[in-house]
């Protein structure tokens, strides 16, 4: 286990470990090259991750003395504005010994960071486990973030699967003043809608910035690789590395058996293009089911993207070929408008932007004035539907959730603890709170909270810590962002042309093929293999069966997912099967960990 925790009472800060102080301690286990801790007298400070300095004597300190010597020392001098000049994927923590603190995490939220504020006591881990085993914390559920993880397939920030316990959301820090304090944004990303410079121009910073971006990552990170997929992101990041450092790149891909899902003919079409030392491991189903149990152990909380397995698998491959740290391609989609849906609201637009009148006093009477057995006016009918819902919630109008109906689905008592409209209230306030005035920017802002943030690094985290390894993500570099959020609107999604800006200055450096192809990535064939392999069934339909009895989800729900409904779309369905196992499989874990009196206690309170 790599990271840190801690903690700051009314009366003196403390913690336990490497940094000892009469007044105070923090706690580092294991050995860990991702963590540095430092003691200075009057302070202690921890950094997990990968922090850059934008202050010339600050880095030349850290250099010499390490990264949380020179935190301490930028925070002496700035206070929290020392944030503000703050760079890379981090998370930190400073205790004072007047009973003072901070903690933060950096701008895209990389690397987590849990809190409690319990009893006027902070309480920090850069792990939910590490918060949970600490004295004077007593776990208890959350129905509602329980019912959030089933409707976004994840728990999403800042709340945790814990009432009480939360996670610091990207570009959030909190500073202690002893018995109370409240999380506060230090940045967040602000679009320019009106900029007008000259393709060349823009082509050749981006450039620079990008082969600076992948040179940070590698730099005394050991021997370096990258994850291909033969998208253009882990492409693009896999070339450059092969740039960069003047030689063949490591480069590592997943492929499967099964038709629609392998795209290894286009991670072999960028090995040969670049000249990468490829490597390549086929994911069996019973490679899944031996990864489900991994998975759970992973995230402390529940965790429903299934492409965690194929993850850690190429992960793992890596760590057997000796790379230390791995570079992935996660984040290009939601900072130059790389994913499908944003060309799905650009033709709902084309529709919600006409004046009412027109919408209202010629197109939908004609539209809906002829019986449903006419199968072009069904068509115009679901479109116009779909287009005359409000954003963001037309965004994401096929949650399964909502497809199967609330009352379908989950148990009365459950239902009764919990409020329904949250997520598409937050939802909301996050797309509308946006530093954006174009609906690109906003829907890029709004993932990177809820795509990337909540999810997509997470799972890349978790499964290369899994692996032994250390993820890095180049294209979230903070000058790649700042330089993604000054492009006009119309770079990065032109009416259905995605990605417009990043192909065409990165077209004389990939494959066509490559350049053409659309997104796909490392998804699992989950629905598909769960119908033919028997132990992979198994473990899922056990799972389900063991869930009936947590008074969360419908046991008729259950058995009509099993049954009829694998059997009709496998693919759709499948979906379902997966985030109720990893939900069982969540609870499993905590149930065989030395907490779980604290656990069940909790838990059987609220279910009586």
């Amino acid at each position: 286990m790599s990271g840190f925790y801690g903690w700051l009472t009314p009366d003196h800060a403390q913690s336990a470990g490497s940094a000892k102080a009469p007044w105070a301690n923090l706690v580092a286990p294991g050995a860990a090259a991702d963590t540095d801790l430092f003691e200075g007298g009057e302070l202690i400070a921890a950094v997990c991750g990968k922090i850059v300095f934008g202050d010339a004597d600050l880095a030349a300190i850290a250099r010499q003395r390490g990264p949380a010597c020179a935190l301490a020392q930028g925070y002496t001098r700035r206070r929290h504005a020392i944030l503000q000049s703050l760079k890379g994927s981090f998370a930190l923590a400073i205790l004072e010994r007047q009973g003072r603190g901070l903690i933060a995490v950096d701008r895209m939220g990389t690397q987590p960071l849990y809190y409690t504020t319990r009893d006027s006591c902070l309480r920090f881990g850069t792990t939910l486990d590490a918060l949970a085993a600490m004295p004077g914390v007593r776990l208890e559920p959350s129905f509602q973030a329980i019912y959030e993880y089933l409707y976004f397939h994840v728990v999403p920030g800042p709340q945790t699967i814990y009432e009480g316990c939360n996670r610091l959301l990207p570009g959030t820090f909190l500073a202690w003043d002893g018995k109370s304090g409240q999380p506060a944004p230090y940045w967040q990303i602000r679009f320019t809608e009106g900029s007008r410079r000259p393709f060349a121009e823009l082509k050749a910073g981006f450039r620079a910035l990008l082969e600076a971006s992948v040179a940070e990552a590698v730099r005394d990170g050991g021997k370096a690789g990258a994850f291909l997929s033969g998208g253009t992101d882990s492409s693009t990041v896999a070339g450059t590395l092969c740039r960069v450092t003047g030689e063949p790149a490591a480069t590592y891909s997943i492929g499967f058996d099964a038709q629609g899902y392998d795209e290894m003919a286009y991670a072999r079409i960028a090995a040969r293009h670049f000249g990468t030392r490829h490597h390549e491991y086929y994911v069996t189903p019973q490679d899944v089911v031996a990864a489900i149990p991994l998975v759970a152990q992973a995230h402390s909380q529940p965790f429903g993207n299934s492409s965690a397995v194929p993850t850690y698998y190429c992960a793992r491959l890596a760590k057997e070929d000796g790379t230390r740290t791995l570079l992935a391609g996660d984040g290009g989609d939601e900072i130059f408008g790389g994913n499908e849906r944003y060309a799905k609201q650009y033709v709902y637009s084309l529709y919600s932007d006409l004046p009412q009148a027109v919408k209202k006093g010629l197109i939908e009477p004609l539209a809906f004035l002829f019986g449903e057995d006419r199968p072009i006016l069904g068509k115009a009918r679901r479109y116009i539907r779909n287009a005359s819902l409000p954003m963001p919630e037309r965004y994401d109008n096929y949650n399964l959730v909502e497809h199967f109906g609330l009352g379908t689905m989950f148990m009365p008592d459950f239902l009764a603890t919990i409020d329904a409209a949250a997520p598409r209230r937050r939802m909301a306030e996050v797309y509308w709170n946006q530093q954006a005035e174009s609906m690109v920017n906003r829907m890029l802002g709004f993932d990177l909270r809820y795509t990337l943030a909540d999810n997509d690094l997470p799972k890349v985290v978790q499964a290369c810590s899994s692996a032994g390894v250390v993820a890095r993500f180049p294209l979230l570099d903070d000058a790649l962002v700042e330089f993604s959020a000054s492009l006009a609107p119309q770079l990065k999604v032109r009416r259905t042309r995605l990605r417009y800006f990043f192909k065409q200055a990165l077209r004389d450096f990939l494959p066509q093929e490559i350049i053409r192809k659309t997104k796909h990535g490392f998804g699992l064939p989950f629905g598909l293999w769960l119908r033919r392999h028997d132990a992979l069934r198994q473990v899922a339909f056990d799972s389900l069966n063991e869930l009936k009895g947590r008074q969360i989800v419908r046991p008729e729900f259950i058995d009509s997912l099993c049954s009829r409904h694998i059997d009709e779309h496998a693919k759709y369905y499948g979906t379902m099967v997966w985030i109720l196992m990893m939900l069982e499989q969540w609870f499993k874990r905590v149930s065989a960990e030395s907490r779980d009196d604290a656990l069940q206690a909790g838990w059987t309170e609220k279910v009586a």
